[in-house]
């Protein structure tokens, strides 16, 4: 049994990790951490968790509660981890990050993008980016990894095989997540009344997981991420100028043969095939008529984009196998 401590527990990303790991062959999370909410049960927290945590409650974080624990996840919000990362690995836990805090190698693209200094630049260099189907090795023999963002996940999945085919510095990724991207906290623009019947676009030219996607790519992406009407899932549309005449669709079935949880396929994918699941479904074209490429890629933010990732990563960082507890199959209707 490997003791887990999940730091933002209370959050959907929290509520997700421990959703898988009851299924989990190994992972058995046994202290979970959450400011909001601490001291209520987690019951009260997420009803639909109480069958297979009875008893258990979210408390406040103190470094002292990791004495005993194995494995450390933290879905916080950023900024939050750079004040505990040192304590964790100073014990030599080993620890997946979700916040956006050591995604990025460079402090100054982190000021840049985030509107304020990395209080834990000499950090930087001990993470891992965390997408197991590009850093596999890397992931296999890291103690810190920071588990990419969901959006950037979606576009560099479908995009990064394809770089060869592509003119890179016509990089165009339009993507649509539910709203359970933007966290539980209450807000204006994620009300049910701002929501409900209605598509908007946000971040314009300047949202976040920009520098992601740039970084992992290494080259200029114009990103315009939109809110859809739904709870969950991302589909992200990826266009550029196509060096020639080529085929996408079999790069991608070339670059992703062996991989468990990328399925590629002709048909062009729907977020609800993904919901529940760890899987990503992507597709791909190119139109001779504008001579550009189009890929797109379909997830659940909450599972490929957060949760299903973190475990992911953790499963290859702990020896385990890759897939353990990580369902491939959504749940549909």
């Amino acid at each position: 049994m490997i003791r887990t401590a999940i730091l933002g527990a209370s959050g959907y990303v929290g509520a997700e990790l421990l959703r898988l790991c009851a299924a989990h062959p190994e992972l058995r999370p046994a202290r979970l951490f959450g400011e909001s909410q601490a001291g209520a049960t987690l019951a009260e927290v997420h009803p639909h968790l109480a069958p297979a945590y009875p008893g258990i409650a979210v408390e406040r974080f103190e470094p002292q509660a990791l004495e005993g624990i194995d494995l450390v996840f933290a879905a916080l919000p950023h900024g939050h981890s750079q004040a505990i990362a040192p304590e964790i690995l100073e014990r030599g836990i080993p620890f997946v990050d979700l916040g956006a805090d050591f995604r990025l190698d460079d402090a100054a693209a982190y000021e840049r993008w985030y509107k304020e200094p990395h209080r834990a630049p000499e950090l930087l260099g001990r993470f891992v980016y965390g997408i197991p189907e590009l850093n596999r090795d890397a992931i296999r023999g890291a103690k810190a990894v920071a588990a990419a963002g969901c959006y950037p996940t979606s576009a560099i999945l479908a995009l990064k095989p394809l770089l060869g085919l592509i003119d890179p510095d016509t990089i165009n990724v339009s993507a649509a997540s539910g709203v359970s991207g933007a966290g539980k906290g209450l807000k204006d623009e994620t009300h049910f009344n701002t929501i409900d019947e209605n598509f908007t676009a946000y971040g314009l030219l300047n949202h976040r997981h920009t520098a992601e996607m740039e970084m992992v790519l290494g080259r200029k992406v114009l990103f315009t991420p939109h809110l859809a009407p739904m709870n969950r899932g991302i589909l992200a549309t990826c266009t550029a100028q196509a060096k020639g005449a080529c085929d996408p669709l079999a790069a991608l079935r070339e670059a992703y043969a062996d991989e468990p949880f990328v399925h590629v396929a002709e048909r062009p994918p729907s977020t609800k095939w993904t919901l529940g699941a760890n899987s990503v479904h992507l597709t791909a074209r190119y139109d001779a008529r504008t001579g550009r490429v189009l890929a797109i890629a379909a997830l659940d933010n909450l599972v490929k984009g957060a949760a299903g990732q973190m475990i992911q990563c953790a499963n290859l960082m702990l020896g385990l196998d890759e897939t353990a507890g990580l369902p491939r199959v959504g749940v549909w209707p």
